[in-house]
C-alpha cells in the first residue's frame, strides 16, 4: 500500500543528511586504477562539509552558482552536495557538451565557481573562447586541484566546526538548488530553475511511489550523466534507499561495468536498450550459420511471448514451449553476458520506448518500467511500477503532481515538481507556466485507469502540403526499429510529403553488404547506390504499415553519424531538427526536386 501522506518542504542538504545517517562502507563504489573502490556514507558526508566550508572560505556567499563540468564520478557528487550545504547553487554542464554553449551557460549563469574535471576540459573551453570563472580541477594535484581545495575547507572546518550547520540554517525549501540548461533541440538553451523542494520532493515521491522495490543494499549502476535532470535525481533517490551505488566512468566500458556490477537496478534510457538488442543481434549475424538463426529465432520469440503475456491474457501452449526452450538455449546466455542475470528491474524515460524493444526485453525476463518527466519538472511527472506496469503507458502520475490535457492534446502539470520558472527570461516562464499550469509542449492522453500516454510533441507535429498532418516522432520509432539505422529525421513541413534523413549502423551495413571497400569512407558509402538501395528498403519495410500520407516517399544517406560533438544530438541525445535541416538543407532541396517512383526514391 502506497501512503498518500505527502513528504514536508525540506532542503537537500536535510534529505542528504538523513540519506547517509546510516553507516554504510558502501554508500558509492566507483572505479580506481581498474578496481571498484567504495566510499563510506561517513567519509562522504565529511567530504562534502570540508568542500562546503572551502567553496564560503573563497569568497561565495549564499545564492552565488557554482558550475559543475566533469563526467561521472564521486568527486563530482562531492562538489553537488557541497555545492548545496555551502547555499550555493549548482550549475551542471555536460563536458561533452561544445565549447560555445559552456561559454554562454557560465556567463549566462553568472558562475563565480567553477569545478572541471581535467585541464583537458579547461583549456578545451578557453579555446572555445569561454571566460572561466575560479577554476578547481578535479584531477589536479597542484594548489588548483580538488584535493588541495579540500583540504583547505577542511582547516577552516577544524577551526570552525559551527560552520556548516550556519550554513544550512540560512537555506529555506523555495531556495534555488540547481539552475540547470536545457539543450534546446529547436532553440537556444534556457535556464531551468529548481528549487530544493522541487528535487527532494520528487526523489522521495518517486522513491515512495515508482520504485520502492529498491532495497537497502541493492546494487544499481549508474551509467546515464549527472548533469541530466534525471540521473541527477536518481542520485538522491538511490542514496536514499541506502543502495550501493555504482558509478559508470565512461559509457564505453558500460557491458565491462554490467558484467563485473551485475546490478539489481539501472536507470536508462532507451538508446541504451536499442543499442543492446543491436549490438545480440550484430554478434549473432557476424557468427553466421546455426547461432544466427537460433538468435533471430529466439529474439521474436521473446517479442511474441512479451506481447501475449501483456496484451493477449497469457501465451499459448505453443508459444510457451518455444519460450522455454529459448530460454534454455538463448536468454539465460543472453543475460549472463550482458551482467543482466540479477536485474529486478529497468526504469527508463528521457525519450519514448518503442513497444517492440520493451516486449522483447520482457520476453528475455527483462522488465522495462517507462516513466516520463521534464527537466521543468525536477523530473519525474510519472512512472509505472513492477508491480503495476502498463506497458505502452508511462505511468500514473505520482502523488503531489496534477496532469490534464488541453484542448489541443497538450499536456499540462501542476505541482510541487514544477520549476520556478527560467533564469533572466521571464517571457519564456510566462508562455511556460500558466495559471500555475505548465505546458510541457507534449501531446498525451489519460485512459480510463489513469495511466498516461505520451503521443507526439506539440511543435514537431507538421502539416504537409497536402492538408495531412505528420507526426514526425512515430515515423521516426518505427524506422529506427531497424538494426542498421542509427538515426532517423523525418521532414516534410508544407512539403507534399515526408522524407527521412538516415545516419546509418555502418558496421552492420557492412556486414550485410561484404561487397563494400573496405578502405571507403563513410561519405563514399553514402553515395554507392547499392548502400542508398539497402537503406530505402530498411526504411520502407518499417514504414510499410503506416497511413499513404505517411509513407517516406524519398530517403537521405547521411554519412556521419549523427552526435554531441557534430552538434546534431543534444547532451541527452536528442536530435535537434534545425541544425540537422539546416546543414543538409541542400540535399533535402535535391530530394524534392526528384522525380521518382517512390518504390524507387533513393
Amino acid at each position: 500500500m502506497v501512503s498518500s501522506a505527502l513528504p514536508v518542504k525540506e532542503t537537500l542538504p536535510n534529505l542528504i543528511r538523513e540519506a547517509l545517517a546510516q553507516p554504510r562502507n558502501e554508500a558509492l563504489v566507483e572505479r580506481v586504477a581498474g578496481k571498484w573502490t567504495p566510499t563510506p556514507s561517513r567519509h562522504l558526508l565529511e567530504r562534502v562539509e570540508n568542500v562546503a566550508c572551502a567553496i564560503r572560505d573563497a569568497g561565495l556567499t549564499a545564492g552565488d552558482r557554482v558550475a559543475l563540468i566533469a563526467h561521472n564520478c564521486v568527486d563530482w557528487i562531492v562538489c553537488d552536495f557541497a555545492t548545496f550545504f555551502a547555499g550555493c547553487v549548482v550549475v551542471p554542464v555536460y563536458p561533452t557538451q561544445a565549447p560555445d554553449l559552456t561559454a554562454y551557460i557560465l556567463q549566462h549563469s553568472g558562475a563565480r565557481l567553477l569545478f572541471a574535471d581535467s585541464a583537458d576540459t579547461l583549456a578545451r573551453l578557453r579555446d572555445g573562447g569561454a571566460s572561466l570563472p575560479h577554476t578547481i580541477c578535479l584531477d589536479s594535484t597542484g594548489s588548483d586541484g580538488l584535493a588541495a581545495f579540500e583540504a583547505r575547507g577542511a582547516q577552516v572546518r577544524a577551526s570552525h566546526p559551527e560552520l556548516p550547520a550556519a550554513y544550512e540554517a540560512t537555506l529555506l525549501p523555495d531556495d534555488l538548488a540547481v539552475l540547470i540548461y536545457t539543450s534546446g533541440t529547436t532553440g537556444g538553451p534556457k535556464g531551468v530553475m529548481l528549487s530544493h523542494d522541487n528535487l527532494a520532493f520528487d526523489a522521495r515521491v518517486t522513491l515512495g511511489v515508482g520504485y520502492e522495490e529498491i532495497e537497502a543494499s541493492d546494487d544499481v549502476l549508474s551509467v546515464l550523466p549527472f548533469s541530466h535532470i534525471y540521473e541527477h535525481t536518481f542520485i538522491y533517490i538511490y542514496l536514499i534507499a541506502r543502495a550501493r551505488y555504482f558509478i559508470c566512468h565512461d559509457p564505453n566500458e558500460l557491458l565491462d561495468d554490467l558484467r563485473d556490477v551485475r546490478p539489481l537496478v539501472m536507470t536508462a534510457v532507451p538508446r541504451i536498450f536499442d543499442r543492446v538488442l543491436t549490438g545480440v543481434k550484430g554478434q549473432a549475424r557476424a557468427a553466421g550459420g546455426l547461432k544466427a538463426k537460433l538468435v533471430s529465432w529466439a529474439l521474436t520469440v521473446a517479442r511474441d511471448f512479451g506481447y501475449a503475456q501483456t496484451f493477449k491474457g497469457g501465451a499459448g501452449a505453443w508459444l510457451r514451449l518455444q519460450h522455454a526452450l529459448a530460454e534454455r538455449l538463448v536468454f539465460a546466455k543472453v543475460r549472463g553476458s550482458l551482467g543482466l542475470d540479477r536485474i529486478r528491474f529497468l526504469p527508463s524515460g528521457s525519450a519514448p520506448l518503442h513497444l517492440d524493444t520493451a516486449m522483447t526485453f520482457l520476453g528475455l525476463g527483462v522488465p522495462i518500467m517507462q516513466g516520463y518527466g521534464l527537466t521543468e519538472t525536477s523530473p519525474v511527472v510519472s512512472c509505472n511500477r513492477l508491480s503495476d506496469n502498463e506497458y505502452g503507458t508511462v505511468g500514473r502520475p505520482r502523488p503531489g503532481v496534477v496532469v490534464r490535457i488541453a484542448d489541443d492534446g497538450e499536456l499540462l502539470v501542476r505541482g510541487r515538481n514544477v520549476m520556478q520558472g527560467y533564469y533572466h527570461d521571464p517571457q519564456a516562464t510566462s508562455a511556460a507556466i500558466v495559471d500555475g499550469w505548465l505546458h510541457t509542449g507534449d501531446v498525451g492522453e489519460l485512459d480510463r485507469e489513469g495511466f498516461l500516454r505520451i503521443t507526439d510533441r506539440k511543435n514537431e507535429i507538421f502539416k504537409t502540403g497536402t492538408g495531412k498532418w505528420v507526426s514526425p516522432a512515430r515515423i521516426e520509432a518505427n524506422i529506427k526499429r531497424s538494426i542498421y539505422v542509427a538515426h532517423a529525421l523525418v521532414i516534410g513541413r508544407g512539403r507534399p510529403y515526408p522524407i527521412a534523413l538516415i545516419s546509418p549502423n555502418w558496421p552492420l551495413v557492412r556486414q550485410e553488404l561484404p561487397d563494400l571497400p573496405n578502405d571507403a569512407s563513410p561519405d563514399a558509402l553514402a553515395e554507392r547506390s547499392d548502400v542508398r538501395a539497402f537503406v530505402t528498403h530498411e526504411v520502407h519495410k518499417q514504414t510499410h504499415g503506416l497511413a499513404t500520407y505517411e509513407q517516406i516517399r524519398r530517403v537521405i544517406v547521411v554519412p556521419h553519424d549523427f552526435s554531441v560533438s557534430g552538434g546534431e544530438l543534444s547532451p541527452s541525445m536528442k536530435i535537434k531538427r534545425r541544425v540537422v535541416e539546416a546543414r543538409y538543407a541542400r540535399e533535402i532541396e535535391e530530394a524534392y526536386a526528384r522525380e521518382v517512383p517512390a518504390h524507387a526514391a533513393v
